[in-house]
Order: structure tokens, then C-alpha cells, then sequence
């Protein structure tokens, strides 16, 4: 299984192109086997995007929502009190930003690879990562 970052879940669904293809293989091939997913906070960074416009799609937020988790197969990992602890532990130099931290939290609790384009988190030495 592997984890996605919110930007590269919309990504996935919205622009392709923009992924790089080591991060584009590794997707598919997690698709094919149904095994990607996201960080629960990522359904929020989702809702904030469309309320913002940055995002459309049709009807409401939540079933905006429940399309691309349906086109895409991915699967929502909650957070828990492990991964909690887990995005209060990070190094300076990782993104301050509690998305992030809970999405990275998400990725070590569960021993997953991130994928994401955010240099931050790639040059972490807590969190396996490509992109």
C-alpha cells in the first residue's frame, strides 16, 4: 500500500501530466492492487479545495468527495492516537503545517510510502518517500 498526498490525489483525477513517472508507476501499480490511500485529513484539504473553487465537481462537497474516492479507489486511513503522537515528532525542518504532519504521522504509523512533491517532506529521514 501506498499513501498519497493530498496534492497528488488531485492530481490523479484533475492534471496527470503533472506527476512524475516514478510516482505515476507506483500509483498505478497500487491501483491495480487497490492499495492506495490517503490520511484522513486529506478529506479535509478535499472540502477546503472545493468550497475555495479550486476544485469542481457536481452536487455537494461530500459527494464531490465520494466520486473521487470512488473513481480512484483509494482508501481513507482515520487518524489515530498513535498517528496523533506520531505528527508532534517531527524534525524542524518538516512542514509546520498540520496536514502534513498527520499525513506524514499517517505514512510512518502504517509503514507506508508517501508520495508527494513537497521537498520537506521528501528530504525527511522519518518518512519514505518519492516522487
Amino acid at each position: 500500500m501506498i499513501l498519497l498526498d493530498t496534492h497528488v490525489l488531485v492530481w490523479m483525477v484533475t492534471d496527470a501530466a503533472r506527476l512524475t513517472r516514478a510516482a505515476d508507476r507506483e500509483i498505478r501499480k497500487a491501483q491495480r492492487d487497490r492499495s492506495c490511500a490517503i490520511a484522513s485529513i486529506s478529506l479535509w484539504e478535499l472540502a477546503h479545495l472545493f468550497r475555495k473553487n479550486r476544485l469542481r465537481g457536481m452536487g455537494s462537497i461530500e459527494n464531490a468527495i465520494h466520486s473521487i474516492l470512488d473513481d480512484t479507489g483509494v482508501k481513507v486511513l482515520e487518524i489515530t492516537p498513535e498517528i496523533a503522537d506520531l505528527s508532534m515528532s517531527f524534525p524542524d525542518s518538516y512542514p509546520k503545517d498540520p496536514g502534513d504532519r498527520l499525513i506524514g504521522a499517517t505514512a510512518r504509523a502504517y509503514g507506508l510510502t508517501l508520495i508527494t512533491e513537497d521537498e520537506r517532506i521528501l528530504n525527511c529521514p522519518l518518512i519514505r518517500s518519492i516522487w
